[in-house]
């Protein structure tokens, strides 16, 4: 998968000059990139006619994203997949909301989101969850955040609804959150597919050309 990415709070800087972070970030980007558009049709098209199978409401490529992503990260040692962010041993704020899609060695945090626009704050405030201090014990220490949405572009690609966030609407966010947002974040708008697009009738369509036809 292609993508572009966009730097909060010097994030790319930091990731730079830190052995250890730009070794996990270059991991993560390097699981994203190596993303194929046949490991995505497959999947797409098994999981598509299983809801036809049962009757049941299928739309986008999203689940598909999150699944091969997943897949790929559970083999590279030291990440973990869907990590709570705290340790709460009284069970008082529990723990499904306080959630982070992956994490690692108290460094990077890392939150996917193809979800409603008006969750593009709260997606944005988890990896400020995890990496700054809190009164509840925590059970992710991060350094730096990382946040994976679609852009504009791949929305349409992917068949992914309009009303959801995407990578120009979550710039848009951070000048108003800035005061908020207080650790470094590394922002990825993934592009649209290579070599096909998902149409509204949910059917995989292949492209003679590059995806620059939905720029």
């Amino acid at each position: 998968m292609r993508f572009r990415t966009y730097s909060h709070r010097f994030a790319d800087a930091i990731i730079e000059h830190d052995e250890q972070l730009n070794r996990r970030y270059n991991e993560f980007v390097g699981a994203l990139a190596s993303i194929t558009d046949e490991e995505l049709i497959a999947d797409f098209e098994q999981r598509r006619d299983a809801h036809l199978r049962r009757n049941s409401n299928f739309k986008s490529m999203t689940p598909s994203i999150n699944a091969i992503l997943k897949a790929k990260m559970q083999q590279i040692p030291g990440w973990q997949c869907e990590v709570d962010i705290f340790n709460d041993q009284t069970g008082a704020i529990g723990n499904t909301e306080w959630r982070l899609d992956f994490a690692c060695d108290d460094a990077l945090c890392v939150e996917v989101a193809f979800n409603h626009g008006e969750a593009i704050a709260w997606n944005l405030i988890k990896p400020v969850l995890s990496c700054e201090l809190n009164h509840v014990q925590k059970a992710v220490q991060g350094k730096v955040g990382i946040y994976v949405c679609a852009t504009d572009a791949m929305k349409v690609a992917a068949n992914i609804d309009s009303a959801s966030g995407s990578f120009e609407k979550v710039l848009r966010y951070l000048p108003p959150m800035m005061n908020q947002l207080t650790v470094p974040m590394m922002i990825i708008g993934l592009e649209p597919f290579d070599t096909f697009y998902v149409s509204r009738e949910k059917q995989v369509v292949r492209l003679p050309v590059r995806a620059e036809l939905f720029t």
